[in-house]
Parts: structure tokens; sequence; C-alpha cells
């Protein structure tokens, strides 16, 4: 039963279908997931009882709007957050770049809330173009790895880090960052919304940029909310049993 003391994480998890809701409202369900409900609302100056009832409606439906992964392998669970979310930011990040500096070009001197967007969004590309690396590279086949070691009941991976926890924090400290910047950029714009006569250029810039923001929120949902926390469980179980 979902109620104001529910977690926003708590309730992403258990009922996927809310997250749209929570996308709606502008919730933060993955970094800041761990406030309860009436918290969160009454920092976003939102009433409890209409986002309380679309909730419910959200449970209501046959068909979840995000697939549940609660029950997937941590390898599915890691070629999902590939295929689907980092595609995603590889793909969108040269194209909305590009955008963002002609529209800074154009439109900066008069709207210096567009040069705010052009700055963080090359901030936020670089570093999640290196965070991404990190990941796949470092992190995700370590886990890939235990995961196998496990069902082989074999010894634990070798990894350059001590303990699975060390490079979850630090990824988990590079989503707030990115988060941070994207909600700076929302803030500034009034939830992207373009100013009158905004060119194409600019319009679909900041529809651009509400889309990656939704993207990222999902994307991070699952790495700090279930893929990092089942991670480290897994490592326990794994040194315990040798």
């Amino acid at each position: 039963m979902i109620n104001s003391a529910s977690t926003l994480r708590s309730i992403a998890l258990e009922q996927p279908a809310t997250i749209r809701v929570f996308e709606h409202f502008h919730l933060d369900y993955c970094c800041g997931g761990n406030r309860p409900l009436s918290e969160a609302c009454s920092e976003m100056g939102i009433a409890v009882e209409p986002l309380l009832a679309a909730l419910a409606e959200a449970t209501r439906e046959r068909e979840p709007a995000v697939k549940d992964f609660t029950q997937a392998t941590l390898t599915e669970l890691i070629r999902h957050i590939v295929a689907t979310h980092h595609a995603y930011v590889q793909s969108e990040l040269p194209r909305l770049l590009p955008l963002a500096a002609k529209a800074a070009g154009k439109h900066g001197p008069t709207h210096p809330e567009i040069d705010l967007i052009n700055r963080n969004l090359i901030q936020l590309a670089d570093e999640l173009t290196f965070h991404l690396n990190k990941e796949e590279r470092i992190l995700f086949p370590y886990i890939e790895a235990m995961e196998q070691s496990r069902q082989n009941n074999g010894p634990t991976p070798h990894a350059c880090f001590a303990r699975v926890q060390s490079p979850v924090q630090g990824m988990m400290n590079e989503h707030e960052a990115a988060g941070a910047l994207l909600s700076q950029m929302r803030t500034a714009t009034s939830n992207f919304a373009p100013p009158e006569g905004a060119c194409p250029t600019l319009a679909g810039l900041y529809d651009g940029l509400d889309a990656f923001e939704r993207d990222l929120h999902r994307h991070v949902h699952l790495e700090n909310n279930l893929l990092f926390p089942r991670a480290i469980a897994m490592e326990k179980e794994v040194l315990v049993a040798q």
C-alpha cells in the first residue's frame, strides 16, 4: 500500500508503472529516492493527495510503463542498461551538443539561461562519457564475473579495487552530479519551456533535454536502486562461501 511515508525508491522498485508518474511531477526517484513521499512533495511544493491518486491509478493499469527487472540476473540487467541507456546517452549527446552551441551563439546574449545550458551540457557530456567507460570496462565486467563465479562456486574474480562498494559509491556520486547539472538546466528554463518565439533549434534542444533527463532517471534508478545493492550483497555471499 503506497502512502505518504513510502519512499520514492521503494515505490518505483515495487511498482515500476509509477515511474512515469514521478517523471510527470519531476520527482527524483533515483538519486534522491530514499526520501518519504511527503518530504519530496513538500520540497517541490506538490500536494500529496493528487500524487497518491495518480500513483494508485498507475498501479491499476494492466501493463507496467517500465519493465520489471527485479527478477532478472545481474548480467541481464547490465546488458539492458548498456544496450538501452548507455546507447541512448552515446547517441543523444552528439546530437544535443551542436544544438546547444548553436542556440547559445544565437540567443545567449538575450537569454543567459541558454549559455548555462551550453556550459552544463558540455560538462555533462565530458563526465558521462568517462563515467560510462568506467562502468563498461571495469565495474560491469567485474559484476558479471562475480555472478558467474557464484553460479559455479568459483573464487571471487580479480579486481583493481578491494570491494565493489568502493567503485559503486563513486558511480553513485557521479550519478548525483549528473542529475544536479540537469536539474539546474530544468530550473533555469522553467521545466524546459522555450521562450516565446523560440526557433526550431531551441525548441528541439529543450525537448531533447527533457527526454534525456527522463531517460537518465530511469537509467540511474536501475543502477542505484537495483544493480548496485544486489552486487554488494552478492559479493558478500561469495566471500562468505570461500
